[in-house]
């Protein structure tokens, strides 16, 4: 009849009826580890482990934890793809020259914070990640300093306009 028992699940309903948790330990099981390293990895108990393989295993329909793995691996390719925009070059990057040791491809493009510090900014050394503690803390002092002279500033044009309207 409409049991859902009797009749096998498709490849998708499984992969939609396996939890989070399940995938995690499904995961680290692909990685050939045991329960008790999948256990210490995630931070959970052994039997924990043990549980959601064996839930995950009813779910894939799989007889033991390798025939879990395999089928589990086969649906993850189909079903378990991360949806991405292309990568946005710029136009105006340079290649650069890559070392061996790198095991990056000779071709390799530069990218830069262009839209945040271009070469004819004044400010392009302030952007940089790189500061240490001493020009980060100066860097934060002359903001704050900027910021009180404009509140002060600001404070001055409203106490004007204030005179100015009343009298």
């Amino acid at each position: 009849m409409g049991d859902s028992v009797s009749q096998p699940l498709s490849d998708e309903a499984r992969w939609a009826r396996l939890t989070d948790r399940q995938r995690a330990c499904l995961d680290l099981l692909l990685e050939r580890q045991t329960s008790k390293q999948i256990a210490r990895a995630l931070n959970i108990s052994k039997p924990t482990v043990d549980q959601r393989l064996t839930a995950a295993r009813a779910v894939l329909g799989a007889a033991n934890r390798d025939e879990a793995a395999l089928i589990y691996a086969r649906l993850k390719l189909t079903y378990d793809r991360i949806l991405y925009d292309p990568v946005q070059v710029p136009p105006g990057s340079a290649k650069m020259a890559v070392t061996a040791q790198d095991d990056m491809p000779a071709d390799a493009v530069v990218l830069s914070d262009s839209a945040v510090a271009s070469e004819g900014s004044p400010f392009r050394m302030i952007w940089r990640h790189d500061h240490g503690l001493k020009t980060r803390m100066l860097i934060m002092t002359v903001m704050l300093l900027v910021a009180i002279i404009l509140i002060l500033a600001g404070l001055g044009i409203a106490e004007a306009l204030t005179r100015l309207v009343s009298g």
